[in-house]
């Protein structure tokens, strides 16, 4: 399968872009992504610090929804750090996931289910086996929906996604 259509799919919302769909991987660096890289490792400790405020202020903006029930957050084991790579709830089930991003895409804001279990990706099912019973898997991954959150986001967008959530369990 190229990966020029599976990209445009992606941008069409058609697939997902963390489904496994053949063997091997693409790691080649082009020279300008190279240059983005390194001016983006000379900023890491910046950037990171940033990251890590965005995490927290949607851990305690959706902490009160959580302790409805309503949704879950992130767990950070104690004793452990973790560099803010994203932020993501888990809804009840794939239904509720499905109408909370169709909810969130009409106001403008672009969330995404992040996980597809490896076993139920069309190569998983071709190249692959599962052993053993799905106690956890696929439920997780039917309920995991990203944030946005990125470097350049600002306050004011973060409130605003913030603000639609809540506006979704109200």
């Amino acid at each position: 399968m190229k990966k020029a259509p599976i990209v445009v799919q992606f941008f069409r919302g058609q697939v997902d872009k963390y489904t496994w769909r053949d063997i091997g991987s693409s790691y080649l660096l082009s020279d300008l992504q190279a240059a983005y890289l390194w001016a983006q490792l000379e900023q890491a400790d910046k950037i990171n610090e940033r990251r890590l405020a965005f995490w927290q202020i949607y851990y305690d903006a959706l902490t009160p929804l959580a302790e409805q029930g309503l949704l879950t957050l992130p767990v950070v084991p104690d004793g452990l750090e973790h560099n803010a790579h994203m932020f993501y709830i888990k809804l009840n089930d794939i239904e509720q996931r499905t109408a909370f991003n169709e909810y969130m895409k009409a106001q403008g804001v672009l969330t995404v289910f992040h996980y597809v279990s490896l076993h139920t990706s069309p190569a998983g099912m071709k190249f692959g086996r599962f052993d053993g019973k799905d106690i956890f898997t696929t439920q997780e991954s039917e309920r995991l929906v990203r944030l946005p959150m990125f470097y350049n986001m600002t306050e004011e967008e973060q409130q605003t996604v913030i603000h639609h959530i809540r506006h979704f369990f109200a």
